[in-house]
């Protein structure tokens, strides 16, 4: 008797944090392993990535990570989940190569044989089944799906694909690979859902094309293109544009932004040597005013907007834009960026430079329509539908377009993040079990996890601010050697409160002395009840709420007592 199981560790119900589990006879199968963007909301947050207690605690039955591609949703929680399991990780050349970037910018250094490059052409043998990686259509080179050959059938992991045919070499999809599962039978399908609330085919990129050219012939001064470097597929349409109308190549911070110089190191961007231009530092001799390049701001998230910005104001060091130059914006802001991209093109408008804004709807789209998940079902005919990858709305989307393409609702599974599906024999068993599951928020590096706790007090603190306050003692002999300094920041001005000075000054006297007078300092009662009467106080008088820091140094043992 089989067994299959799959759950997830993130990614439904959700956009990004992709990390599916595929279990069969007790042999885990982890596939992608991503992070989510934080929205504004989430003060100071990097990151936000799978819990992976789960995994820990069964670390002996993974037989490796899987990786479909490049881009961060899907591999950016990998440097975690490789320091604490140490797993085996299979990828195209391309992501095991943007792999090990992430790794060496976080200080882990992989064992020499875990990291293996697929070869597209042969399966992969374990003990029971088989793994074959087929090409899919993305806008990342080498973009792949998966799939996993077991007696019961094939389980196909179809992540962030489209079937649009007017793309280049590393972007094509191998449908023969498709038509073979389809022979072997397919038991289940994980089709991302993604753009399964979009309506027909995932169009080409003819309206994209017009708009460039569009762009292009109108332009009087500098161009300048803002886009993701995430995105390479149009990064090369750019360069491609480019060159047509014979105007040189100019990548701003090509070496900073680590995806789009391994691309072009590695070949997936092409441009010929001597239309590539390396611009100088901006000086009394040198304004890099050149109307035959394109120059290309690319950056993740918040960058192309960051940038931007300098260079409307002048900061930065190899572009000071002006009235007489069009910006082609082709990053539509993101979740998270909404302020950001608000001030990029206020900054922008009020140059009077010419700004041609280029929305999602005229971007070829990067997931797949409707009739483009419909046709996934024809070619492989699944047994099962397990919509994956996507905000529940649109997994709903696509259980429901399930249903209208004429599968029975035993046969689509909705699932949640730790939801347990299973397989015995190749039918679904409905007693779901789960398994832990939940987000670990990072700032910074991977070692950290910021909880509600942080989260809350950096809230205050950009709301109301803080407020210090420093003294020294002599906790021997019970002596205040001066009125403790108060500091503020983004709380109030010192100067025009003088009364609410005076009264904090008050407070830290009347508590101290109280504790003086006590046979013994309780060092935690001190602080608590400086902290609480000073923000009891300025509540009162101010209705707001800083964060108050005591700091009290006892200059006898050089101890000093404070909290946050």
């Amino acid at each position: 008797m089989s067994q299959i199981k799959f759950y997830a560790l993130g990614g439904l119900g959700e956009n990004g944090k992709n990390l599916y589990c595929v279990e069969i006879d007790h042999k885990i199968i982890v596939l992608d392993a991503g992070l989510k963007h934080p929205s504004g909301d989430l003060l100071g947050v990097d990151a936000i990535v799978p819990d992976i207690s789960y995994l820990e605690s069964r670390t002996a039955d993974i037989v490796g990570v899987f990786l479909s591609h490049a881009h961060d949703k899907n591999i950016g929680a990998l440097p975690m989940l490789y320091a604490t399991l140490h797993p085996h990780v299979w990828g195209t050349k391309f992501a095991i190569a943007v792999l090990k970037d992430m790794m060496k910018e976080n200080k882990i250094e992989p064992e020499p044989d875990h990291l293996h490059v697929v070869d597209m052409n042969q399966a992969l043998d374990f003990d029971g089944f088989q793994i074959v990686f087929y090409s899919t259509t993305h806008s990342i080179p080498e973009s792949s799906g998966i799939g996993i050959m077991t007696p019961d059938g094939v389980i196909v992991y179809a992540t962030d694909f489209t079937f649009d045919q007017n793309i280049g070499t590393f972007y094509s999809t191998e449908f023969h690979k498709l038509a073979q599962f389809r022979e072997k039978g397919v038991l289940a399908l994980l089709c991302e859902s993604s753009g399964a609330g979009t309506i027909g085919h995932s169009t080409s990129d003819y309206k994209l094309i017009y708009a460039i050219r569009n762009t292009f012939a109108k332009a009087e001064g500098r161009i300048i293109v803002a886009m993701y470097s995430t995105e390479i597929a149009h990064i090369q349409r750019i360069i491609d544009e480019s060159l047509k109308l014979n105007k040189r190549i100019s990548i701003i911070g090509r070496k900073a932004q680590r995806l789009v110089d391994l691309a072009e190191t590695m070949g997936y961007i092409q441009i010929p040597p001597d239309k590539l231009v390396n611009l100088k530092y901006l000086d009394e001799t040198n304004n890099n005013e050149f109307t035959d390049v394109v120059f290309l701001v690319t950056g993740e998230r918040h960058e192309p907007f960051y940038m931007l910005q300098r260079m409307c104001k002048g900061f930065d060091r190899l572009l000071k834009l002006n009235a007489r130059d069009t910006v082609l914006m082709m990053c539509p802001p993101i979740i998270g960026t909404e302020k950001i991209a608000a001030k990029t093109y206020d900054a922008l408008y009020r140059l009077e430079a010419r700004v041609v804004k280029i929305d999602k709807k005229t971007l070829p789209p990067a997931h797949a329509s409707m009739e483009d998940i419909k046709l996934m079902y024809s070619l492989l005919r699944p047994r099962y539908i397990i919509p994956i990858n996507g905000e529940y709305r649109y997994q709903l989307s696509q259980y429901n377009l399930a249903l209208d393409y004429g599968y029975d609702p035993d046969h689509v599974i909705l699932a949640d993040n730790g939801e347990v599906v299973t397989f015995r024999d190749g039918q679904v068993e409905w007693k779901h079990d789960t398994v832990m599951n939940g987000s670990i928020m990072v700032d910074g590096n991977y070692d950290s996890d910021v909880n509600d706790t942080v989260l809350k007090e950096r809230e205050l603190l950009s709301e109301d601010g803080f407020l210090l306050i420093v003294a020294n003692i002599d906790a021997r002999e019970r002596v205040m050697f001066n009125q403790p300094e108060i500091v503020s920041r983004g709380f109030m001005y010192m100067k025009d409160n003088e009364e609410v000075v005076k009264r904090i000054e008050e407070i830290y006297t009347e508590i101290t002395k109280k504790q003086f007078a006590a046979r013994y300092i309780d060092w935690r009662v001190y602080k608590d009840s400086i902290r609480d009467e000073v923000a009891r106080y300025l509540y009162k008088e101010t209705k707001r709420k800083p964060v108050v820091i005591p700091v009290i140094i006892d200059t006898q043992s050089d101890k000093i007592c404070k909290v946050i």
